[in-house]
């Protein structure tokens, strides 16, 4: 008779822990590989500019044990528990993965942003802990654990996208209808997640899971399909390629780097269909245990990273922060690349709806914006001689709706953040001649090292998201939206795409 497979409570508490601080600061390889071939073939400056910043910056998190990013997610995991285990344990299997997320989030050396609030409808207070994480429990064949853990950041997690197509509707039409949706708050390139069929949660399921297989298109394409779902997924990765959103929503070549799809029967009268995005920080681990003990994943090789090391464009205009004006902002020009210098303010969601508050009831705010430019960022907690841990920028348009009041009763001339601004964003800017700067989604730890100082100056109750003051020295960003409402995201990926068009159509 064979030996019961005990698995310990520890084990699995230890296991994750260390999973998750692993997938905090080194990248999948098959990402790094592809993202590689990527930044060879691109052909737009601004897209290869960011692809640039990206692989530097996970080059730089993977020799200094640090976040690729400052969202440093919410936690998924696939538990696959074999029906011929025992456990030691005194905890749930959510309560162990909890446990292991606790750990992780708090490690001294290498802390990360607790993201997670509870009673999210309503008061919305951070769980400080990361906690609790979500998980997804299968019971299978064997005397083993198999456990996939991800972190999610809300930037790709926002832009999932689901319907209920009828059964003779189009997959591919409705993927590329609503990928350009989607706007490049996700963080392009990265992969689409795709699951079809089984019901309305099965299918988000199916896509989230996808998501945790490696990247192999390249592969696939020069072996050819063997399947129907592999001859979709080619399909799926030319059709939205040839959108030419491109890296950052910048225009370019490469706008996802793989598609995956998962399905299982559905209803006769539907066609469930769900699509989740991963970002540029890309984060997932796999391990099994057996009964000896914790897993252990084997650290990659720096030597594998390509050797593309990031520069500021000699092009870029060096803006010192502390003696701008109204008439500079109003001078700069969409795509212009400026190194900024000098004091910023921070400020984010929670931030930005506390001062419209104030502001509605006429009430003063603890900081003077005029003339002033805010960060859209909730940097990680700093470790050791850090001013600050990385800090790269959240989703734009979700200050949007803050906007005008901000630019009309503030003073504030000027925004940086990630990705596009939405028509209100836009017509807010051109309104009062402002300017939004985009900096890379992707390179928290490369734009925290051009922050020099960093202190808290109102709502400090409010964690990641207080306002803080940095000061910075050289910090690269792009001009996104000028002072008369031109967006690059919106040029560019028109560029791109009438470029791809004509080279297929000469091809």
């Amino acid at each position: 008779m064979t030996a019961t497979t005990v698995i310990r409570e520890e084990d699995v508490i230890t296991s994750v822990a260390d999973a998750l601080q692993y997938i905090s600061y080194f990248h999948p390889m098959d990402y790094i590989r592809a993202l590689g071939r990527a930044y060879e073939l691109e052909e737009s400056p601004a897209a290869r500019d960011a692809i640039a910043q990206i692989l530097t910056n996970s080059r730089m998190c993977a020799e200094g044990h640090r976040p690729i990013c400052q969202d440093t997610g919410i936690v998924v995991a696939f538990v696959k528990v074999g029906m011929n285990v025992r456990w030691q344990a005194t905890k749930t299997v959510q309560e162990m993965v909890n446990e292991g997320v606790r750990r992780a989030y708090l490690h001294p050396e290498n802390k990360l942003r607790a993201s997670i609030v509870a009673d999210p409808a309503f008061t919305r207070v951070n769980t400080r802990d990361n906690t609790p994480a979500v998980v997804h429990i299968e019971l299978v064949p064997g005397d083993h654990v198999e456990i996939i853990v991800s972190a999610k950041g809300g930037g790709s997690e926002n832009k999932a996208k689901f319907a209920m197509l009828n059964p003779s509707d189009s997959i591919r039409d409705w993927v590329v209808n609503t990928v350009p949706l989607m706007g490049a708050g996700w963080c392009p390139p990265g992969m689409l997640g795709i699951g079809i069929g089984g019901s309305a949660e099965k299918a988000m399921i199916l896509a989230k899971e996808s998501l945790m297989e490696p990247i192999d298109m390249a592969e696939l394409k020069a072996r050819g399909p063997k399947t129907p779902i592999e001859e979709l997924r080619i399909e799926l990765y030319d059709a939205v390629n040839d959108l030419g959103i491109g890296a950052q929503g910048l225009g370019g070549l490469s706008t996802i780097l793989d598609v995956k799809i998962l399905d299982t029967p559905t209803h006769a009268a539907s066609k469930p269909i769900a699509m989740i995005p991963n970002c540029a920080a890309t984060r997932h681990a796999h391990f099994t245990l057996t009964g000896n003990g914790p897993a252990y994943l084997e650290p990659p090789k720096l030597e594998d990273w390509p050797q593309v090391h990031w520069t500021p464009d000699k092009a870029s205009k060096p803006v010192n922060l502390d003696t701008l004006t109204p008439a500079e902002v109003a001078s700069w020009k969409p795509g212009d690349r400026l190194l900024l210098s000098g004091k910023m303010l921070t400020g984010r969601d929670a931030a930005h709806k506390r001062m419209t508050d104030m502001l509605a009831k006429g009430e003063a705010l603890p900081v003077d914006f005029t003339n002033r430019v805010i960060y859209y960022v909730g940097p990680v907690d700093p470790v050791g001689d850090e001013v600050v841990g990385p800090a790269g920028p959240t989703t734009a348009t979700r200050m949007d709706k803050f906007t005008e009041t901000m630019l009309a009763q503030t003073g504030l001339i000027a925004m940086i953040g990630k990705a596009e601004r939405g028509p209100m964003g836009i017509e807010a800017i051109k309104r009062h001649k402002a300017a939004y700067l985009m900096a890379v989604g992707g390179a928290a730890y490369l734009v925290a090292k051009a922050i020099k100082a960093a202190r808290v100056v109102a709502f400090e109750d409010l964690g990641m998201e207080a306002i803080y003051e940095f000061e910075v020295k050289d910090m690269p960003v792009t001009v996104a939206v000028d002072s008369e409402g031109t967006s690059v995201h919106q040029t560019g990926p028109a560029d791109w795409k009438a470029r791809i068009a004509r080279a297929k159509q000469s091809a």
